[in-house]
Protein backbone atom coordinates (compact mmCIF):
# COMPACT_ATOMS: atom_id res chain seq x y z
CA UNK A 1 0.00 0.00 0.00
CA UNK A 2 1.50 3.07 -0.93
CA UNK A 3 0.79 6.88 0.61
CA UNK A 4 1.10 9.80 -1.15
CA UNK A 5 3.24 12.60 0.62
CA UNK A 6 1.67 15.85 1.53
CA UNK A 7 3.27 18.76 -0.13
CA UNK A 8 1.95 21.12 2.66
CA UNK A 9 3.48 19.01 5.59
CA UNK A 10 6.93 18.75 3.89
CA UNK A 11 6.92 22.38 2.76
CA UNK A 12 5.86 22.77 6.63
CA UNK A 13 8.52 21.07 7.56
CA UNK A 14 11.71 22.56 5.71
CA UNK A 15 10.21 26.21 6.58
CA UNK A 16 10.20 25.43 10.38
CA UNK A 17 13.45 24.38 9.59
CA UNK A 18 15.18 27.15 7.79
CA UNK A 19 13.67 29.63 9.46
CA UNK A 20 14.42 28.45 12.53
CA UNK A 21 10.75 27.75 14.99
CA UNK A 22 6.94 26.90 14.67
CA UNK A 23 5.99 30.88 14.51
CA UNK A 24 8.12 32.01 11.94
CA UNK A 25 7.33 29.42 9.67
CA UNK A 26 3.65 30.04 10.49
CA UNK A 27 4.29 33.91 9.34
CA UNK A 28 5.65 32.52 6.29
CA UNK A 29 3.20 29.98 5.43
CA UNK A 30 0.44 31.91 6.56
CA UNK A 31 -1.10 29.60 8.10
CA UNK A 32 -1.17 29.03 12.12
CA UNK A 33 1.40 27.57 14.30
CA UNK A 34 -1.39 25.25 15.54
CA UNK A 35 -1.37 24.19 12.00
CA UNK A 36 2.44 24.26 11.31
CA UNK A 37 2.41 22.05 14.52
CA UNK A 38 -0.03 19.50 13.17
CA UNK A 39 1.93 19.10 9.80
CA UNK A 40 5.00 18.12 12.06
CA UNK A 41 3.03 15.93 13.92
CA UNK A 42 1.26 13.75 10.60
CA UNK A 43 4.82 13.54 9.40
CA UNK A 44 5.64 11.75 12.90
CA UNK A 45 3.07 9.65 12.52
CA UNK A 46 4.66 8.40 9.00
CA UNK A 47 8.17 8.02 10.28
CA UNK A 48 6.77 5.90 13.23
CA UNK A 49 8.48 8.53 15.89
CA UNK A 50 9.53 12.12 16.41
CA UNK A 51 10.70 14.48 13.82
CA UNK A 52 11.92 17.01 16.34
CA UNK A 53 13.62 15.95 19.31
CA UNK A 54 13.55 19.50 20.67
CA UNK A 55 12.04 22.16 19.37
CA UNK A 56 13.20 24.70 22.21
CA UNK A 57 15.47 27.94 20.66
CA UNK A 58 17.09 25.91 18.98
CA UNK A 59 15.45 23.03 17.04
CA UNK A 60 16.98 19.52 16.74
CA UNK A 61 16.08 17.05 14.18
CA UNK A 62 15.94 13.55 14.80
CA UNK A 63 17.67 10.91 12.82
CA UNK A 64 14.06 10.30 11.33
CA UNK A 65 13.52 13.97 10.81
CA UNK A 66 17.15 14.61 9.22
CA UNK A 67 16.41 11.67 6.69
CA UNK A 68 13.17 13.00 5.89
CA UNK A 69 14.39 16.81 5.39
CA UNK A 70 16.57 15.86 2.60
CA UNK A 71 13.46 14.03 0.98
CA UNK A 72 11.34 17.08 1.76
CA UNK A 73 13.74 19.48 0.57
CA UNK A 74 13.96 17.97 -2.96
CA UNK A 75 10.46 16.66 -2.94
CA UNK A 76 9.24 20.49 -2.59
CA UNK A 77 11.66 21.91 -4.91
CA UNK A 78 10.78 19.63 -8.08
CA UNK A 79 6.82 20.53 -7.05
CA UNK A 80 7.70 24.05 -7.03
CA UNK A 81 9.73 23.46 -10.50
CA UNK A 82 6.91 21.77 -11.99
CA UNK A 83 4.68 24.25 -11.18
CA UNK A 84 6.44 27.29 -12.42
CA UNK A 85 6.94 25.16 -15.71
CA UNK A 86 3.22 25.23 -15.98
CA UNK A 87 1.34 27.87 -14.24
CA UNK A 88 3.78 31.31 -14.79
CA UNK A 89 3.72 33.50 -12.04
CA UNK A 90 1.00 36.05 -12.37
CA UNK A 91 1.76 38.77 -15.52
CA UNK A 92 3.81 36.48 -17.07
CA UNK A 93 3.11 34.20 -20.11
CA UNK A 94 5.30 30.85 -21.48
CA UNK A 95 6.51 31.12 -24.89
CA UNK A 96 8.17 28.52 -26.39
CA UNK A 97 10.31 28.79 -29.44
CA UNK A 98 12.28 26.69 -31.76
CA UNK A 99 15.33 27.90 -33.77
CA UNK A 100 16.57 25.63 -36.92
CA UNK A 101 19.80 24.54 -36.51
CA UNK A 102 21.55 26.23 -38.92
CA UNK A 103 20.10 29.67 -37.48
CA UNK A 104 20.90 28.79 -33.47
CA UNK A 105 23.72 31.45 -34.00
CA UNK A 106 21.15 34.17 -33.90
CA UNK A 107 19.97 33.35 -30.87
CA UNK A 108 20.94 35.42 -28.48
CA UNK A 109 19.97 38.64 -30.23
CA UNK A 110 16.48 36.76 -30.68
CA UNK A 111 15.96 36.06 -26.69
CA UNK A 112 17.08 40.04 -26.31
CA UNK A 113 15.02 41.30 -28.77
CA UNK A 114 11.96 39.66 -27.87
CA UNK A 115 12.76 40.49 -23.83
CA UNK A 116 12.26 44.23 -25.32
CA UNK A 117 9.29 43.55 -27.25
CA UNK A 118 7.50 40.88 -24.31
CA UNK A 119 9.33 41.52 -20.43
CA UNK A 120 7.24 39.47 -18.75
CA UNK A 121 7.77 36.15 -20.91
CA UNK A 122 8.85 33.24 -19.44
CA UNK A 123 10.43 31.69 -22.45
CA UNK A 124 12.09 28.38 -23.41
CA UNK A 125 14.17 27.18 -26.28
CA UNK A 126 14.71 24.34 -28.51
CA UNK A 127 16.64 23.77 -31.24
CA UNK A 128 16.79 21.16 -34.05
CA UNK A 129 16.37 20.55 -37.30
CA UNK A 130 13.39 22.94 -39.22
CA UNK A 131 10.98 19.69 -39.92
CA UNK A 132 10.84 18.85 -36.70
CA UNK A 133 9.82 22.22 -35.17
CA UNK A 134 7.48 22.79 -37.70
CA UNK A 135 5.64 20.15 -36.81
CA UNK A 136 5.91 21.06 -32.94
CA UNK A 137 4.47 24.77 -34.12
CA UNK A 138 1.53 22.98 -35.91
CA UNK A 139 0.79 20.59 -33.04
CA UNK A 140 0.66 23.51 -30.45
CA UNK A 141 4.11 22.29 -28.24
CA UNK A 142 5.96 25.46 -29.56
CA UNK A 143 4.09 29.04 -30.00
CA UNK A 144 7.15 30.24 -32.61
CA UNK A 145 9.94 28.49 -34.33
CA UNK A 146 12.58 30.28 -36.90
CA UNK A 147 12.71 27.59 -39.89
CA UNK A 148 15.14 27.45 -42.74
CA UNK A 149 13.37 25.01 -45.52
CA UNK A 150 13.20 24.49 -49.35
CA UNK A 151 9.20 23.64 -48.91
CA UNK A 152 7.22 25.00 -45.40
CA UNK A 153 4.47 22.33 -45.17
CA UNK A 154 2.96 23.78 -42.06
CA UNK A 155 -1.05 23.61 -42.12
CA UNK A 156 -2.18 25.10 -39.02
CA UNK A 157 -1.27 28.42 -37.72
CA UNK A 158 0.63 31.17 -39.67
CA UNK A 159 3.84 31.24 -41.11
CA UNK A 160 5.80 33.87 -42.87
CA UNK A 161 8.71 33.92 -45.16
CA UNK A 162 11.38 36.47 -43.61
CA UNK A 163 14.13 36.46 -46.72
CA UNK A 164 15.62 33.76 -48.34
CA UNK A 165 19.44 32.64 -47.69
CA UNK A 166 22.15 32.07 -50.17
CA UNK A 167 23.67 28.15 -49.62
CA UNK A 168 27.17 27.45 -50.38
CA UNK A 169 29.34 23.81 -50.10
CA UNK A 170 31.70 23.19 -47.29
CA UNK A 171 34.08 20.41 -46.98
CA UNK A 172 37.27 19.39 -48.45
CA UNK A 173 37.09 15.61 -48.23
CA UNK A 174 39.85 12.92 -50.32
CA UNK A 175 38.41 12.43 -53.46
CA UNK A 176 40.22 11.18 -56.65
CA UNK A 177 39.02 11.78 -59.94
CA UNK A 178 35.80 9.44 -61.34
CA UNK A 179 35.56 7.93 -57.87
CA UNK A 180 32.15 8.75 -55.82
CA UNK A 181 32.07 12.38 -53.80
CA UNK A 182 31.02 11.76 -50.34
CA UNK A 183 28.52 13.74 -48.86
CA UNK A 184 27.21 14.80 -45.51
CA UNK A 185 23.55 14.88 -45.32
CA UNK A 186 20.69 15.33 -42.52
CA UNK A 187 18.83 12.49 -41.66
CA UNK A 188 14.97 11.84 -43.10
CA UNK A 189 12.96 13.85 -43.07
CA UNK A 190 15.26 16.84 -43.93
CA UNK A 191 14.01 18.91 -47.19
CA UNK A 192 17.40 20.21 -47.91
CA UNK A 193 18.33 16.40 -48.19
CA UNK A 194 16.22 16.05 -50.89
CA UNK A 195 17.49 19.03 -52.85
CA UNK A 196 21.10 18.28 -52.27
CA UNK A 197 20.46 14.55 -53.93
CA UNK A 198 18.35 16.27 -56.54
CA UNK A 199 21.25 18.82 -57.40
CA UNK A 200 23.46 15.82 -58.02
CA UNK A 201 21.47 13.02 -59.86
CA UNK A 202 20.69 15.97 -62.12
CA UNK A 203 24.30 16.58 -62.73
CA UNK A 204 27.09 14.03 -64.18
CA UNK A 205 28.86 13.64 -60.86
CA UNK A 206 28.48 10.34 -58.70
CA UNK A 207 28.15 10.75 -55.11
CA UNK A 208 27.94 8.83 -52.09
CA UNK A 209 26.78 9.46 -48.70
CA UNK A 210 30.10 10.10 -46.35
CA UNK A 211 27.76 10.52 -43.03
CA UNK A 212 24.80 11.06 -41.73
CA UNK A 213 23.11 13.12 -38.85
CA UNK A 214 20.18 14.36 -37.26
CA UNK A 215 22.13 17.29 -35.56
CA UNK A 216 24.40 20.23 -37.02
CA UNK A 217 27.29 19.88 -34.70
CA UNK A 218 28.04 16.38 -36.05
CA UNK A 219 27.68 17.67 -39.80
CA UNK A 220 30.11 20.40 -38.96
CA UNK A 221 32.29 18.06 -37.43
CA UNK A 222 32.11 15.58 -40.24
CA UNK A 223 32.57 18.54 -43.02
CA UNK A 224 36.01 19.57 -40.70
CA UNK A 225 37.23 16.26 -40.54
CA UNK A 226 37.05 15.71 -44.29
CA UNK A 227 34.30 12.77 -44.19
CA UNK A 228 32.11 14.69 -46.76
CA UNK A 229 31.08 17.65 -47.67
CA UNK A 230 28.23 19.30 -46.68
CA UNK A 231 25.50 22.16 -48.16
CA UNK A 232 25.04 24.78 -45.59
CA UNK A 233 24.33 28.47 -44.87
CA UNK A 234 26.95 30.12 -47.53
CA UNK A 235 28.56 31.70 -44.36
CA UNK A 236 29.56 28.84 -42.76
CA UNK A 237 33.19 29.76 -43.07
CA UNK A 238 32.46 32.94 -40.65
CA UNK A 239 29.84 31.14 -38.72
CA UNK A 240 31.78 28.24 -37.45
CA UNK A 241 35.09 27.83 -39.57
CA UNK A 242 34.42 25.57 -41.87
CA UNK A 243 36.75 24.79 -44.76
CA UNK A 244 35.05 26.08 -47.93
CA UNK A 245 34.78 23.21 -51.19
CA UNK A 246 37.50 24.20 -53.80
CA UNK A 247 36.65 21.83 -56.32
CA UNK A 248 33.93 22.45 -59.32
CA UNK A 249 30.16 21.23 -57.74
CA UNK A 250 26.51 21.53 -58.94
CA UNK A 251 24.53 24.69 -57.93
CA UNK A 252 24.11 24.44 -54.54
CA UNK A 253 20.10 24.50 -53.44
CA UNK A 254 18.69 27.64 -52.99
CA UNK A 255 18.18 30.56 -51.83
CA UNK A 256 15.96 29.03 -49.43
CA UNK A 257 13.58 30.00 -47.36
CA UNK A 258 13.58 31.51 -43.84
CA UNK A 259 10.12 30.63 -42.31
CA UNK A 260 8.42 32.67 -39.00
CA UNK A 261 5.92 29.87 -38.22
CA UNK A 262 3.36 30.81 -35.40
CA UNK A 263 1.03 28.18 -33.45
CA UNK A 264 -3.08 29.04 -33.56
CA UNK A 265 -3.01 29.39 -30.19
CA UNK A 266 -0.40 32.16 -30.03
CA UNK A 267 -1.11 34.05 -33.61
CA UNK A 268 -2.34 37.59 -32.40
CA UNK A 269 -1.61 40.64 -34.39
CA UNK A 270 0.41 41.97 -31.44
CA UNK A 271 2.63 38.89 -31.03
CA UNK A 272 2.96 38.64 -34.36
CA UNK A 273 4.07 42.06 -35.12
CA UNK A 274 6.73 41.73 -32.22
CA UNK A 275 7.79 38.30 -33.24
CA UNK A 276 8.59 39.19 -36.65
CA UNK A 277 10.28 41.99 -35.96
CA UNK A 278 12.85 40.39 -33.58
CA UNK A 279 13.43 37.76 -35.63
CA UNK A 280 14.26 39.90 -38.78
CA UNK A 281 16.84 42.49 -36.77
CA UNK A 282 18.46 39.12 -35.41
CA UNK A 283 18.87 37.86 -38.48
CA UNK A 284 20.99 40.80 -40.48
CA UNK A 285 24.75 38.92 -40.44
CA UNK A 286 22.91 35.92 -42.20
CA UNK A 287 23.35 35.94 -46.30
CA UNK A 288 20.44 36.71 -47.65
CA UNK A 289 19.64 36.71 -51.82
CA UNK A 290 19.06 40.68 -52.48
Amino acid sequence: MYHDLQINRLRALVTVVDVGGFRRAAEVLHVTQPAVSQQIRQLGSLVKGPIFLSTGRELKLSAQGEELLGYARRIVALNDEAVDRFVPQSGKVRLAIGIGDQLAEALPEILALLAKGMPHAQVSVRTGLSESLESQVAAGRLDLALLLQPRPQLTAGTSHELGRLRMDWFGRPVHSDGAALPLTLFTEPCSLRGRIVDAFNASDMPWRVGYEGAELIGLRAAAKAGLGVACLVANGDELWGLPRTERELPEPPGPVPVTMAISPGAASPGFTRVAKRALQNALHGYPFAE
